[in-house]
């Protein structure tokens, strides 16, 4: 007979203690995937000020007080926050306390400021030498640019080469990034490094200083590009639709203006059957598109074609057409529409949340997933709604707390 616990075992993280003094998305995103996976984060927020992601209500799209920060719920969800000022030195002695019974200190400071207000590593190893250490950077720990703050538009989308390889063909702008676009890619590899860094620690007793930059992920991603274009001495070609080299590996626009992707790799294995489908037996027998190289030397007569197919009817008919077909093919979807994808339904992808306010809301969960369960969510805590349970749970009296709250230290 099984446990409850055997058929609900306890989070990954389950015991350890995250210290967080990051603000924006990059790095608070990476406290959010380990509080996803059952560790306790602590954010530390100005007691004034707070995270100034809280203020970007003024977005267009933000509502206002009572309201949904999205910004701030996507990043912050499972944290408990704790407003403290560690400009000022009891401020700093707070933080210290809490770092003492940390496993893991995580920030996005830059260099001089880390130096400081005194969070270094040096100084956080002074307090708790067994810590790992990571920090989240624009451009790196090293260099001469290792100083310059970045967000992902500037050091992933545009230093890292993302911008260039989407650029449309011609003297066109190239398109800007959605919001937090590599953020969240890399605060993924932040939390990722962290989970790394504690089992070396638990294997060996050997902490670790983890650093990512947003460069980095960028270029991560890019690799496949970064990598030819070295080696073929100038950048990997770029194709317009009507000219892509494989007319299965492409987009399509249906009758009702909706897009189909096709992603036939292994192309002549389903080109009989995906023209079946099409109600267009005749472009099998076709000498121009009957085989891969075929259509590759008539590609644009060849993707000419499928357009105007799929151009005659509208997306349901394609779908149904297309169902057990086995090649790959997928909708394009837009965000708002994928709320409601049965495949994101199923996995627990959005869990639905309600905050303190009665905002019923759903939020997109990490994508790791342990013995094929959903991460545990809980909303973004308020600014500094901690703060008075973490201190006395670090072993603060109440008169201590408010000679704390008096000085301007906490909030």
């Amino acid at each position: 007979m099984s446990s409850d616990s055997d058929q609900h075992p306890a989070p990954i993280l389950d015991g350890i203690r995250i210290v967080e003094l990051a603000a924006w998305t990059f790095v608070p995103s990476a406290g959010a995937v380990l509080a996803d996976w059952g560790a306790d984060v602590i954010k530390i927020e100005h007691p004034e000020t707070g995270d100034p992601q809280r203020g970007l209500i003024n977005s267009g799209i933000v509502a206002g007080a009572g309201g949904v920060n999205h910004f701030v719920e996507q990043p912050n969800r499972g944290k408990r926050s704790v407003g403290v000022n560690v400009s000022i030195p009891d401020g700093l002695e707070v933080l210290y306390k809490l770092v003492e019974s940390a496993d893991v200190f995580i920030t996005n400071l830059l260099p001089d400021s880390r130096t400081r207000l005194g969070v270094d590593v040096e100084e956080i190893r002074a307090r708790n030498p067994q810590i790992v250490y990571a920090r989240g950077h624009g451009y790196g720990s090293k260099g001469p640019e290792a100083e310059r703050g970045g967000f992902d538009l500037a050091a992933y989308w545009s230093r890292g080469g993302i911008a260039d390889a989407y650029a449309p063909l011609g003297d066109d702008y190239p398109p800007v990034q959605r919001p937090a676009f590599g953020d969240l890619f890399g605060g993924f590899a932040l939390a990722s490094g962290v989970v790394g860094a504690l089992l070396r620690r638990e294997r060996t007793g050997t902490t670790s200083v983890v650093d990512v930059s947003l460069l980095a992920t960028a270029m991560w991603q890019l690799a496949p590009d970064i990598v030819a274009a070295k080696i073929i001495g100038r950048p990997v070609p770029k194709y317009d639709l009507e000219d892509m080299p494989n007319p299965v590996a492409n987009i399509y626009r249906t009758g009702d203006g909706r897009f189909l992707s096709l992603v036939l790799l292994q192309a002549d294995r389903f080109w009989p059957d995906l023209c079946a489908r099409l109600g267009r037996p005749d472009l099998v027998t076709d000498e121009r598109f009957a085989t891969a190289p075929a259509r590759f030397q008539n590609r644009r007569e060849c993707i000419a074609e499928l357009r105007r197919t799929f151009e005659s009817q509208p997306l349901a008919h394609w779908e149904e057409k297309l169902r057990g077909f086995d090649g790959v093919w997928d909708v394009m979807r837009n965000a708002l529409e994928v709320h409601d994808d049965p495949q994101a339904v199923a996995n627990g992808y959005l869990p639905q949340l309600t905050d303190g306010n009665a905002n019923e809301f759903a939020l997109v969960d990490s994508p790791v997933q342990f013995d094929e369960r959903p991460n545990a969510q809980r909303p973004a805590p308020a600014h500094g709604e901690h703060t008075e349970q973490v201190l006395l749970d670090a072993g603060y009296d109440w008169d201590k707390i408010i000679a704390l709250k008096e000085n301007g230290s906490i909030l």
